[in-house]
């Protein structure tokens, strides 16, 4: 590991050959985040899980399963080059560090700009409505101006509104936009002169989708969650009740992170989410001075535990052996499962089964397109057959 990392740091982690192997699994059919850190632990490589997808699917009860081939990641990572972009590993120099806290962090994204901007622990999501007031579009540029003077990096996701308001007021700092489809896709279409501005000033555009992916509206949550990931806080200024901007906070919220609410009128709805978030406990600020008073000195959220082992053994003999499942452990655990969400521990309980194969278990339940996985480390069976 130590070889392929230079004095400062900033080395890679892995090889040519490795990254490689990481792109096809992680784009091979029904191989999310957290199911990719699965076949790492179990198979010990990205190499070996491509050569396990097809029995592990099988196993699961898929007979065949689609596996990214070599062609389409060499593709993929020409293109994004051509465009003067690359891949970065969890782990690696240039992959945002306070993402890596996350569960289910991706495992690799695409950047286009500035490494060093994202390598800082100091960043902050400022999120809000697309159809914003003029007010609320003057208190984002004050703040995130504020913010970004004071040496913190701005968060967003290049949307109408809020979002681009913040941006424009920190691309003097360098301020970073995540993106909900391919790395070289600007949307909206508007943005495109912002999209070139933050990759050309500091700044870094991100994705953790395939290139050239059209962002559908199930993608923006997953957007969102890398917003709130990348940040130490975020700053929520007008969202309505249902909106992706109340769910950023939200998500926040969930990674132990701090949510910081701007009121609004209580006649606006673009404010009411915001406003219900302050009654729960959300910290009111008017200003970006109140948000450097709120955060305190400056803090780390310390050295995160990376859940695979990101330099992959060298050799057959240092990597982990399968443990052997057999149908009656399968059935136990098929029998705990439904459609309604249970925990992964409470399996684990309930079956009497041992804890790496209900995992193993799981694993080939989901590269089946069997199981689902939700928030709070829950699962549900997609077919209870």
């Amino acid at each position: 590991m130590t070889s392929e990392r230079s004095e400062a740091g900033r080395g890679r982690v892995l090889t040519d050959r490795q990254r490689l192997a990481w792109l096809r699994l992680i784009r091979s059919e029904n191989v999310g985040p957290i199911t990719f850190r699965e076949l790492i632990n179990h198979t010990g490589s990205a190499e070996a899980a491509l050569a396990a997808l097809p029995e592990l699917s099988r196993k699961g009860g898929k007979r065949t399963i689609r596996v990214a081939s070599q062609a389409d990641a060499e593709e993929e990572t020409a293109a994004l080059a051509r465009l003067g972009g690359r891949f970065r590993a969890l782990g690696e120099y240039g992959y945002p560090p306070l993402l890596r806290h996350v569960d289910g962090a991706p495992p690799l994204i695409a950047v286009l700009g500035s490494d060093d901007r994202l390598a800082q622990d100091d960043a902050i999501a400022m999120v809000g409505a697309r159809n914003a007031s003029l007010a609320g579009q003057k208190i984002a540029t004050e703040i995130a101006s504020h913010l970004s003077s004071a040496g913190y990096t701005i968060v967003s996701g290049l949307a109408r509104g809020i979002d681009a308001a913040a941006h424009r007021a920190a691309l003097a700092g360098g301020t970073l936009a995540v993106l909900a489809g391919g790395v070289d896709v600007v949307y909206p279409p508007e943005n495109r002169d912002l999209y070139r501005d933050i990759a050309e000033r500091g700044g870094a555009i991100v994705s953790e989708m395939p290139f050239g992916w059209k962002p559908r509206a199930r993608d923006f949550p997953r957007r969102n969650r890398l917003i709130s990931g990348m940040s130490l806080a975020t700053v929520l200024i007008e969202a309505a009740r249902a909106s992706g901007s109340l769910h950023t906070a939200r998500f926040a919220a969930e990674q132990s992170r701090e949510v910081f609410v701007v009121p609004g009128s209580p006649l606006d709805p673009r404010s009411e989410g915001g406003n219900r978030l302050i009654r729960d406990g959300a910290t009111l600020v008017a200003s970006g001075q109140d948000v450097l008073e709120s955060l305190g000195p400056r803090r780390s959220l310390g050295d995160p535990v990376i859940p695979l082992d990101i330099a992959e053994p060298a050799t057959p003999d240092h990597r982990p052996r399968p443990p052997s499942v057999d149908n009656t452990a399968r059935d136990r655990v098929l029998a705990a499962l439904g459609g309604s969400p249970v925990e992964v521990d409470e399996v684990i309980r309930h079956t009497g089964v041992e804890a790496r194969i209900v995992h193993v278990i799981l694993l080939e339940l989901e590269l089946a397109g069997r199981l689902e996985r939700h928030r709070g480390q829950k699962i549900s069976l997609i077919d209870s057959r």
